[in-house]
């Protein structure tokens, strides 16, 4: 069986950069599916239907291709930061992380129509940040472009000045578990 086209179905750099290191020929269509949250969800059920969606709405225009959709949370029990519309959002979401362990949960979703095959996870990694000053949570924001990013906070930006320890995938936190997302793929070669 030949290996199929693989497209990453987002616009993020992050994710592109990450994806580069498995070292396969990928293209990039950004999927403009909105991404949903409910109540009746739990952190990991969102980011795997968010990255369904996301997968179908680009596999629907490339059937012979094998894509990748991703959607990434931030979670502090059941609360949910995804992407800060303002600066002050953005202060106000690490100011309730600091201190405090929340989780990274990234959904990612393969899809490949042509041969019917589908595969969707999620994984998990546990973040502590250090306690901060309403000074150091500006200057780290001052430093990053935190709109476009889920919790406000880039751990690969200046991360040190706000992450103490983390337990599990690095990669997960910024935007693919690149473990787990190679063994998949693996299973669609």
């Amino acid at each position: 069986m030949s290996t199929p086209t693989i497209i990453l179905a987002s616009g993020s750099p992050r994710r592109r950069e990450l994806l580069q290191l498995l070292g396969k020929p990928f293209e990039v269509v950004a999927s403009n599916a909105p991404e949903t949250v409910s109540e009746h969800m739990t952190p990991f059920e969102a980011c795997q239907l968010n990255a369904y969606r996301k997968a179908r709405v680009v596999a629907k225009k490339f059937p012979d291709a094998l894509v990748i959709g991703a959607d990434t949370e931030v979670a502090l029990g059941q609360q949910l930061f995804g992407k800060p519309a303002t600066l002050k959002e953005a202060a106000s979401m690490l100011l309730k992380l600091q201190g405090k362990v929340h989780s990274v949960i990234t959904g990612v979703c393969l899809l490949y129509l042509r041969k019917h095959r589908q595969i969707c996870f999620a994984e998990l990694t546990n973040v502590r940040f250090r306690r901060l000053s309403r000074a150091q949570r500006w200057e780290y924001l001052k430093s990053i472009n935190p709109l476009d990013k889920a919790g406000g906070y880039a751990i690969q930006e200046n991360g040190h000045l706000l992450v103490e320890s983390i337990e599990g995938s690095f990669s997960n936190v910024v935007g693919l578990p690149m473990e787990r997302l190679e063994a998949e793929l693996k299973r669609f070669s």
